[in-house]
């Protein structure tokens, strides 16, 4: 008989095979659950309601850090993103660079969240930004946070506020209040994010790169990074109990990556025959941009688990080992 397993994702090309039932783990049911990330790993690092899940890596990373053994990592890393080029602008308020963020008023969701943390090491790292020189404005309030359920504390010689309950980041931004966001999430619908305002082109917020995708490209280009925002954990108690879940769950995983990738691709075969893709770009298209497994992703862990420690997340920089299960390190 399949061993029953809750499981909770957000739903997007690479995981929805498995969440609509179309590939299986071996030997399991999975009672599947489509969540948003912002929500889900709330809801996970507070409450643990389900026994497989993507969660967020830097909470995963503190989490562990603090010796929470509750869940143990696979390298299934269904989301990505360059999140530096998400970064906002007011138009008056002096920033043509991400160095002009240093003394400015900047809002951020949550700053313990993974878009936030890939953010920030790239604009110290690339542009010579540093975060202590920043008066940052955090959105999710103790209660409704990731960090809150982690013990979140600023770090040493960071400047934090939490943007009053009666407002959000998108109105602040749109009244002046803020300067500029790191991250800005304003169009999701979930328990703890709260702005709606869209920014569209010719309002007085505008991206702090020009040309974000331009930018994206130059990065990855010259790190070989492409950053990682989630990845998948299990229970601890559920691998005690049956150690071969692991390997089964990553192996569906990777399946219905290889089926949501082949989908992708096949919408894009009108383009393709027009003409309106190049081949430079159908070129890159053909690479695979979401590897799974440690080995192919070690660079960007290991970046990963610098910047967490380097930003003061975690009181000691972790190792991989101690964040994947061990069969999965040599994937």
């Amino acid at each position: 008989m399949p061993l029953t397993l809750s499981l909770g994702f957000a739903s997007n090309p690479r995981s929805r095979p498995v969440l609509d039932g179309r590939i299986k783990p071996q030997g399991l049911e999975l009672q599947t659950t489509a969540v948003g990330m912002s929500e889900l790993a709330w809801r996970q690092l507070g409450f643990k309601e389900f026994q497989v899940s993507e969660l967020s890596m830097s909470s995963l990373l503190i989490a562990l850090s603090k010796g929470d053994r509750t869940w143990v990592g696979l390298p299934i890393f269904t989301s990505r993103r360059f999140f530096h080029v998400g970064a906002l602008a007011r138009e008056d308020a002096g920033i043509n660079s991400p160095a002009d963020f240093a003394g400015k008023r900047i809002g951020v969701p949550e700053y313990q969240q993974t878009a936030a943390l890939w953010a920030r090491g790239i604009l110290q790292h690339e542009f010579g930004l540093d975060p202590r020189d920043v008066h940052w404005f955090m959105e999710r309030p103790p209660e409704k946070s990731h960090g809150g359920m982690t013990g979140f504390q600023p770090p040493e010689g960071v400047r934090l506020e939490y943007i009053p309950r009666d407002t959000d980041m998108g109105k602040m931004l749109q009244s002046g209040e803020l300067d500029g966001a790191l991250h800005y999430l304003g169009s999701n619908t979930n328990l703890v994010d709260r702005s709606t305002t869209q920014f569209n082109p010719g309002s007085t917020v505008r991206p702090l790169f020009p040309d974000p995708e331009a930018e994206g490209i130059r990065y990855f280009k010259k790190t070989g990074i492409y950053p990682i925002n989630h990845g998948a954990v299990v229970r601890r108690d559920v691998l005690e109990a049956h150690p071969w879940v692991a390997l089964n769950l990553y192996s569906a995983f990777l399946a219905a990556k290889d089926l949501g990738t082949a989908e992708w691709r096949a919408s894009l075969e009108p383009a393709l025959a027009s003409g309106t893709i190049d081949a430079a770009t159908a070129a890159e298209l053909e690479a695979d941009l979401f590897p799974y497994g440690v080995i192919a992703n070690r660079q960007t862990l290991e970046t990963l688990a610098d910047y967490s420690f380097e930003q003061g997340l975690t009181a000691r920089r972790m190792q991989l080992d101690e964040i994947f299960y061990p069969p999965t390190l040599e994937l």
